[in-house]
């Protein structure tokens, strides 16, 4: 019988929580550590010397030996350097364990080998971390031992921001200062903050250890190059919230466990749509949280599977022809003194507060869809935008009946005078309650839909850091506050001022509201003739960072400098050219050394069953058809491996970074797909036996 787990006891056992603070320091101590977290400010030194001691006696009771500055740089990943509590011996020899406020509060980790995008030569090194106190610190354990991880921005010596955490800081702030001058016009006094709410939806794959060390293009580039379709695939649907198998609900047990201690707040889990597919969601956190949060758990995934011999594959689109993978990143905005300002509530159409802020929101997303589209952008990700399994390309808000019907009034009258209601469902069966339904179905096809009092940012990728999304929504939402609060602040009459605004705001950005089908080809030509923009890569999204508006918007807030946004542009060139430079090569290394080789043979083996055949007396005419058609797809594999390794090394020689990125994605990607289709046609007819890799059925049903 498993030992029984009580979730409550070990629930942020690992984490320097709010509550351990309470406990372990002086009452003022705690009092100005509290301040700062909420209303923002400066700890004293003498102060950080007093959190750091009690911070380093807590990680080294519970078998820390280092500490760590914890950020992300541009990478989209995490960094972390250790070092140990180790001071000095005393003068008897015994070892001293110290770490002073100034380690707890600023790091130097060598700056010069992370992406800057030309904000640091090669040459200079130094960097700076600094402590995020909104984010509690926790312990890692590894291989290396107990870690204790310090939340931390990165920034270069020269005083850029080279990270992911420093923009969203800056844009929370940002948010929280123009949506309290909204607030305030509606009479809240009380609130002193506005908070960024976010819970990001995670989804994965699993896959087998011994089978993924199998497979190159899985271990070099996340996903499968190279694969022919399984004879089951996704087609019966019913590994879609099917029976979790037992192997994979051992993992989602360790799992939970790892993130509960951690503080994560690990709701649901489930499969998904793909098999092998499956998905986990948190409940909302602080936005600066939840991206921390969403590292720890690409990161817990990867670990807690190593222990159950599988690997977890977090890549957009692993194998071709299934549901690539995404985040569905929920985002919510509330007051300090508890109003979610997007709460609708039961009669919307007299909800003035909630109608500005929907307007503000409508009018944010249609001002800088290219700039929301570009922060969901990333290499894996263009495999699944407006693939028909995630949302479009194309970015629009769906509101649903109910406030579609009431913006509709709006813009025609000026006033909405009713509203839809839900009803009731009869289920029909005597013994099953009668559903109260919601006034609106959800639409799945829609990037940035409304549901019921948050949106969900349905195209950010599975990989990749939902800190870029939540710094340009809050970005974007904030200029659309502030620009509203600048008209209505001066208003004479606020009531007839208010309700001119968004009858304003709504009637010239309703093209942005679509509650249609996004996957189909109607929609392409309607958002055409609207006027929204379709940006249908990583690459051709990067240009929208440095436009006039996107320079204008970013330094009004602080968020970006123009320097930092330059520097942002390149590295999504320079990583888009790395990515798929990586994957040509694997490819080229898998069909030279193992595909074509063992097809090779196969055809000699073939070519002597023919003689073998026809010396018995048959014709051999199957055996010689199949040997010439795999001959003749040997051929053309062989000529396009050639093609793809020029292709290939020309991209690599060239200079200018952009020229670079879009060459290797119109000219190398369509070389790769060239060499895919012979050899995924190949796989089809060769062998099992003599096929040198695993298949896409054995890699998805064998976990």
């Amino acid at each position: 019988m498993s030992e029984l787990l009580n979730v409550e006891d070990i629930f942020a056992s690992k984490v320097f929580t709010v509550a351990k603070m309470r406990e372990r320091l002086p009452k003022k101590v705690f009092q100005e550590v509290t301040r700062v977290m909420e209303h923002g400010g400066e700890l004293s030194m003498a102060t950080a010397d007093v959190v750091a001691k009690a911070m380093k006696d807590w990680a080294v009771e519970n078998g820390a030996t280092h500490y760590t500055h914890w950020f992300q740089p541009l990478t989209g990943i995490t960094a972390e350097k250790h070092d140990s509590f180790v001071a000095h011996p005393d003068s008897e020899g015994k070892m001293i364990m110290e770490f002073s406020g100034k380690e707890l509060i600023k790091g130097e980790p060598d700056a010069s080998s992370f992406p800057s995008g030309g904000l640091r030569a090669t040459f200079e090194a130094r960097g700076y971390t600094a402590w995020d106190i909104t984010s509690p610190a926790f312990l890692k354990e590894s291989g290396c031992g107990t870690i204790l991880c310090i939340p931390t921005a990165f920034c270069s010596y020269t005083g850029e921001a080279l990270d992911k955490k420093t923009p969203l800081l800056r844009s929370m702030e940002a948010l929280s200062e123009q949506a309290l001058r909204i607030v305030r016009l509606f009479g809240n006094t009380g609130a002193t903050k506005v908070t960024a709410s976010v819970g990001p939806e995670q989804e994965y794959f699993l896959v087998d250890k011994d089978l993924y060390f199998q497979r190159k293009d899985l271990m070099f580039a996340g996903r499968t190059l190279f694969g022919a379709p399984a004879p089951k695939g996704q087609e019966m649907e019913d590994h879609y919230f099917g029976v979790i198998r037992e192997r994979v609900g051992a993992y989602m047990k360790d799992l939970n466990v790892e993130l509960w201690k951690l503080g994560v707040t690990a709701k649901t889990q489930h499969n998904e749509v793909a098999p092998a597919q499956h998905e986990l969601a948190p409940i909302y956190e602080t936005a600066n949280i939840a991206v921390d949060h969403n590292q720890l758990v690409m990161e817990a995934m990867k670990r807690v599977a190593e222990k159950h011999d599988m690997r977890c594959l977090l890549h957009e689109k692993p194998y071709a022809g299934v549901n690539g993978s995404g985040k569905h990143n929920n985002w919510s905005i509330t007051t300090d003194n508890g109003v979610n300002l997007l709460e609708p509530g039961d009669t919307p159409n007299k909800n003035i507060q909630f109608l500005l802020v929907l307007a503000c929101i409508m009018k944010a997303v249609d001002t800088h869809a290219d700039l929301l589209r570009q922060s969901a952008s990333d290499v894996g990700n263009d495999h699944r935008l407006g693939a028909n399994e995630a949302p479009p390309a194309i970015i629009s808000i769906f509101l649903g009946e109910q406030l579609e019907d009431v913006v509709k009034q709006l813009i025609e009258t000026g006033d909405a005078s009713s509203v839809k209601q839900g009803g009731k469902l009869e289920t029909g069966v005597s013994t099953l309650p009668d559903l109260v339904k919601d006034a609106t179905d959800r639409n799945r096809t829609s990037p940035f839909a409304f549901t019921g009092n948050k949106f969900e940012f349905r195209m950010v990728g599975s990989a990749d850091s939902i800190a870029s999304p939540n710094t340009t929504l809050n970005a974007i939402v904030a200029e659309a506050f502030s620009e509203a609060a600048d008209v209505l602040e001066k208003a004479d009459d606020f009531d007839v001022a208010v309700h001119d605004l968004i009858k304003k705001y709504m009637s010239e950005h309703q093209r942005i509201v679509f509650n249609g089908n996004g996957y189909s080809d109607e929609w392409v030509a309607e958002a055409e003739r609207r006027g929204l923009p379709n940006i249908k890569s990583m690459i051709e999204a990067a240009s929208t960072l440095t436009t006039d508006k996107a320079v204008k918007l970013f330094e009004k807030f602080g968020i970006f400098t123009k320097v930092e946004l330059e520097s942002r542009e390149e590295i999504i060139y320079e990583t888009y050219a790395k990515t798929i430079n990586i994957e040509a090569l694997t490819m080229i290394d898998m069909a030279g050394k193992d595909i074509i080789p063992a097809v090779a043979a196969y055809t000699g083996e073939l070519a002597n069953t023919v003689l073998a055949v026809k010396e018995a007396g048959a014709t051999g005419a199957s055996q010689a058809d199949l040997l010439v058609e795999v001959d003749g797809l040997l051929a053309e594999a062989r000529k396009a491996l050639k093609t793809l390794e020029a292709e290939t090394a020309k991209a690599a020689a060239m200079e200018d970074v952009k020229a670079q990125a879009f060459y290797y994605k119109d000219s190398v990607k369509v070389a790769m797909e060239a060499l895919r289709t012979p050899v995924d046609k190949l796989e089809m007819l060769v062998d099992s036996s003599v096929w040198p890799m695993p298949t896409y059925g054995e890699l998805m049903f064998e976990v």
